[in-house]
């Protein structure tokens, strides 16, 4: 894939269906952030979500290069952009 295939799918799914279907990734990564706060005892924030989830992308890059995780990646650096901004 091109770089900017890549980055207009990871625009297709933060700003799809996967919205409409889940809500936006600021909630959903906040009730993440609330679970994974309760279940290891250390405060968790959305772009905390965003951000450990774009290592997990990372980790399976590692294993295998399969171009959905490049895609999932910038999609997870977007969200954690935007999470980052709003915050200021």
């Amino acid at each position: 894939m091109k770089r900017a295939e890549i980055l207009e799918a990871a625009r297709v799914c933060v700003c799809g269906e996967r919205e409409q279907d889940y809500g936006s990734p600021e909630d959903s990564f906040g009730l993440i952030a609330q679970l994974w706060t309760a279940y290891m005892g250390t405060l968790f924030t959305s772009k905390d979500v965003a951000m450990l989830m774009a290592l997990l992308k990372v980790a399976r890059i590692k294993a295998g290069d399969k171009a959905d995780s490049f895609v999932d990646l910038a999609g997870y650096a977007a969200c954690a952009g935007e999470i980052a901004t709003a915050e200021r």
